[in-house]
């Protein structure tokens, strides 16, 4: 079933002010490192102004460095924790992480088939830790029963590039509006292209459709290795889509938001940088300027119908 929602349809809200934000609901896996899965989820979603949802899809066995091995739930665990809560509180917005199996995609593909008025934000992670024949397996399962139900597809260029459009025979590398195009062909409305190579060692990140660029971003590249920048993108967007912002405006605040905990990183072990989520908590942080989400200028969020 191809998630259909009109455009212009504003997701379900709290009945009252009483109520409190808006939720998320978050497949993944639990990261002990504290960089992605998650972790990265839970302090990104609660870090720009929703509440996180987290149904545990497995665990990954990692430091800060690199991923060595993943234990998955199976999908009756992980039915169980989400329809469970499904049944107690509304949600606005679902996140997928990372699921861990094909049989747990197809779980979270027919719990979001169940409500098809919830947009869903999916993230697509590099997987080059994984052995080849699971990667695949994942991958087609993704393809094949996840993208029908996603409103937003978030990923890296590179890892889109090889997995949607792995027989790419084009001089030039394919574009955002190219990618969201192959997204589209399996239901797609909307996709979220980052790390897009410029000259001068900038790169641009993009919201796409197949017919045009709703919004573009150029940052420069950071010298560092970073882990769990994806999964802090795509909660953050979840959770400014949740909160009533309009798509591509909350794609630009989710943009500017890992900028700044990508500026604010931290190298708590002997691995790759993590990103600060919670910057604007830091002492001296509000020193001279409001840095608290939804507080400054770069997260005053307009009060527009939230389109997917």
């Amino acid at each position: 079933m191809t998630n259909s929602t009109p455009i212009q349809t504003k997701p379900s809200e709290p009945e009252s002010e009483d109520d409190g934000p808006a939720c998320v609901m978050v497949f993944n896996a639990s990261d002990p490192s504290g960089a992605g899965g998650l972790a990265a989820d839970i302090t990104a979603i609660a870090s720009v102004g929703a509440h996180p949802l987290p149904v545990v899809t497995g665990a990954y066995v990692r430091d800060t460095g690199e991923i060595f091995d993943h234990f998955a739930f199976d999908e009756e665990a992980v039915a169980e924790q989400a329809r469970t809560i499904l049944e107690d509180v509304p949600v606005q917005v679902i996140k997928v992480g990372f699921a861990g199996s094909p049989e747990a995609l197809s779980t979270i593909a027919e719990i979001a088939a169940d409500y098809p008025d919830v947009p869903v934000v999916s993230y697509m992670p590099a997987l080059s830790w994984w052995d080849e024949g699971p990667t695949d397996l994942y991958e087609d399962a993704f393809r094949e029963l996840m993208l029908p139900q996603t409103t937003v597809l978030v990923g890296n260029h590179s890892t889109l590039w090889r997995w949607l459009l792995p027989e790419w025979n084009n001089d030039r590398s394919p574009s955002a509006r190219d990618l969201a195009k192959a997204a589209a062909d399996m239901g797609v409305p909307y996709t979220l292209v980052t790390g897009v190579p410029l000259p001068d060692q900038f790169v641009e990140n993009v919201l796409a459709t197949p017919q045009a660029v709703l919004a573009s971003e150029k940052f420069e590249r950071f010298d560092a290795v970073f882990s769990g920048a994806g999964d802090t993108l795509s909660a953050a967007l979840a959770a400014l889509v949740a909160g009533g912002a309009d798509l591509a405006a909350a794609a630009v605040e989710a943009l500017a938001y890992l900028d700044r905990c990508l500026d604010g990183g931290f190298r708590p072990g002997m691995g790759n940088v993590v990103p600060d989520r919670m910057f604007w908590a830091q002492p001296g942080a509000g020193e001279g300027e409001d840095d608290e989400p939804g507080g400054g200028q770069g997260f005053d969020l307009p009060a527009h119908d939230t389109k997917h």
